[in-house]
């Protein structure tokens, strides 16, 4: 099975749709009571989809839709499925469908061949990220400062921000800074003054935790124009699912002019888990500061 242990979960959901054709001596007998049948056949047939088919991972289904649509001999039957999720529904929405047709056929069982099921296809599909437009703009450039003394002093090799700039190629941002700098809070608040004004994202892994070289925030806070409280909490929130110390981090997210600025941890770890956690959807706080709509 695919690996989605990083995704974050959103509202998702699935539409399928299957069409049957039924004879014309077989439309008396599709009753309330038969959709009533049909109807549970689904929802069960949906819960347990992981289950029965590969590749569907369990989830709590928070609503089941089931419509039928009768026109002439030909029988539609359109399912619904939704949760909260990080992958997508289609599969437990296609199963739902197909199993409506052919629960249909087996009610109906007669002497004649009278019931025909047609494809089933997704009509919507909306997951995780993609199901998401792109809500931010191209062209970002983005700076990445490692605040460590043992990694300055060439004792240590650094990788929380490598791993912080492979995550930013993957959204398709330019590297145009990358830097290591001890942990002095003087030279911390000086990168920041320098960087934000030629860079729409600055990013400083290290000097988060609570030792008395961790000053990072300290240094970084009184030039934060206005601080962004929920990308600290989705940071924090990920992370604590993964590791019980998240919750000791001092992760800060602010604007300085037009330049987001983040402070995330030093550890690998910690720098790659506070990226899944935000990007790239915290990139549309670029569309949001250059005046255009969330929508």
């Amino acid at each position: 099975m695919k690996d989605i242990s990083n995704e974050i979960k959103t509202a998702c959901i699935s539409v399928a749709e299957i069409n049957i054709e039924l004879h014309e001596e077989l439309i008396p007998l599709y009753t309330k009571e038969v959709f009533a049948s049909i109807k549970g056949g689904v929802q069960l047939a949906v819960k347990n989809a992981f289950s029965i088919l590969p590749e569907v991972y369990p989830t709590i289904i928070d609503a089941i839709e089931v419509l039928d649509t009768l026109e002439g001999t030909c029988l539609k039957f359109t399912v619904t499925v939704k949760a909260i999720h990080k992958d997508n529904l289609d599969s437990e929405a296609m199963l739902g469908a197909s199993v409506a047709a052919i629960t249909l056929s087996k009610m109906l069982e007669t002497t004649h061949a009278g019931v025909a099921i047609g494809a089933v296809k997704i009509l919507k599909s909306k997951s995780a990220l993609q199901g998401f437009k792109r809500m931010f703009p191209s062209n970002l450039k983005a700076a990445v400062i490692v605040c460590s003394d043992t990694i300055s002093e060439g004792k240590k090799e650094d990788k929380a921000g490598k791993a912080i700039i492979e995550k930013l190629k993957e959204s398709s941002v330019e590297i145009t800074h990358y830097e290591v700098i001890p942990d002095e809070k003087d030279s911390i608040a000086e990168k920041a003054l320098e960087l934000s004004k030629t860079n729409n994202l600055l990013i400083y892994t290290g000097g988060t935790g609570l030792s008395f070289r961790d000053v990072t925030p300290e240094a970084l806070a009184p030039l934060l124009e206005r601080n962004i409280p929920g990308i600290e909490e989705a940071i924090r929130s990920y992370g604590q699912e993964r590791m019980p110390f998240a919750m000791l981090s001092r992760s800060v997210a602010g604007t300085i002019g037009n330049c987001l600025v983040l402070a995330l941890p030093g550890s690998t770890n910690g720098a790659r888990e506070s990226m899944d956690a935000i990007f790239p959807h915290v990139l549309h706080v670029f569309k949001i500061l250059r005046g255009q709509s969330h929508d």
